[in-house]
């Protein structure tokens, strides 16, 4: 039996790599695929906004085909989905100005948010706190005002370092989101908090650093409280570093590996999961790394990496 709703932070609780399907773009967002996707073989499923469309109704209509075909084979009422937002993280003002999409985002039921081209601690603050209910206290900055203070006019402060500002996801979408979960809307305010910042929550929350600026200030990035997980983006980093459109991903150009090397490392600093696109051919040299979020799309490499890693729960 499935002891969360979100199986992808189930799995990476008891130590184990999540792979997952889907790509940047061409998602067929329809309740008959969503039946379709209900047996993915996968751990979660990825739904590329970034350069995909922003279809709230097909988004809809493919959360309800999940439950519709589920439960999945590992006994949760569906897959987990994380969607890849159409926003750059390159300042908080760009983040607060488009929160309006992770709360249409979040509003369908989806289990995930991932921000691309995130370059400032700020950023990353601003969007975990837009994906956040403002009665949430878990890491906020004790010396912000009280919610009294601010109604009777208080000014209102920036958190400080290592600190988040109150949530600003405002009520009225849980009564979409709480049936796709399975739950009382009284419990999905109760769940739908950042893990592992919240222990308790199922929302995972994870940033590309896909920039020079991005790698610049990776460390501080990655240390703001409510991040699950975090790639380096090596497509987009070949372009701005090396000026080049072809892709080589095993083994990296110098100065993509130690893009790698530097994002990889503030996440282990952070107890951040670190994603990678992995092949059969390199799985268990990136598990044995440490490599826990597995991109690359194929059963074959879940079906080596499941077993290289013992895994004893059903696909």
């Amino acid at each position: 039996m499935a002891k969360r709703i979100n199986r992808a932070i189930e799995l990476l609780e008891a130590g184990q790599a999540i792979y997952y399907a889907g790509h940047h773009t061409g998602h067929v967002l329809t309740e008959t695929q969503g039946r379709a996707d209900a047996v993915t073989w996968a751990d979660y499923i990825n739904i590329g906004m970034e350069h995909g469309a922003f279809d709230m109704a097909g988004l809809a209509a493919y959360m309800a085909g999940l439950v519709a075909g589920g439960p999945t084979r590992s006994g949760h009422r569906t897959p987990a989905v994380v969607v890849e937002a159409p926003v750059n993280g390159i300042d908080a003002a760009h983040v607060r100005h488009c929160a309006w999409q992770f709360r249409q985002i979040l509003g369908r039921g989806v289990h995930g948010v991932l921000l691309c081209q995130a370059e400032t601690p700020e950023a990353a603050r601003a969007f975990v706190e837009a994906c956040r209910y403002p009665h949430r206290a878990a890491g906020l900055d004790p010396s912000l005002p009280s919610p009294l203070a601010r109604a009777e006019g208080a000014a209102s402060l920036a958190p400080g370092p290592g600190f988040l500002g109150r949530g600003t996801r405002g009520r009225g979408s849980e009564a979409t989101a709480a049936p796709i979960w399975g739950v009382s809307e009284a419990d999905y305010f109760s769940r739908c908090d950042p893990w592992p910042l919240n222990p308790a929550g199922e929302l995972l929350l994870g940033v590309k650093i896909e920039s020079p600026e991005g790698v610049a200030r990776c460390e501080e990035i990655l240390a703001v409280p409510g991040l699950g997980f975090a790639e380096m983006g090596p497509g987009d980093l070949t372009l701005s570093l090396l000026g080049e459109t072809a892709l080589h991903l095993d083994p990296y150009p110098p100065a993509i590996a130690a893009a790698r090397a530097r994002v990889f490392a503030a996440c282990r600093a952070n107890g951040l999961a670190f994603l990678e696109a992995c092949t059969p051919a390199n799985i268990t040299a990136r598990l044995d790394e440490g490599v826990r979020v597995i991109a690359g799309g194929r059963e074959d490499t879940a079906r080596i990496g499941r077993a290289h890693q013992r895994r004893a729960v059903p696909a």
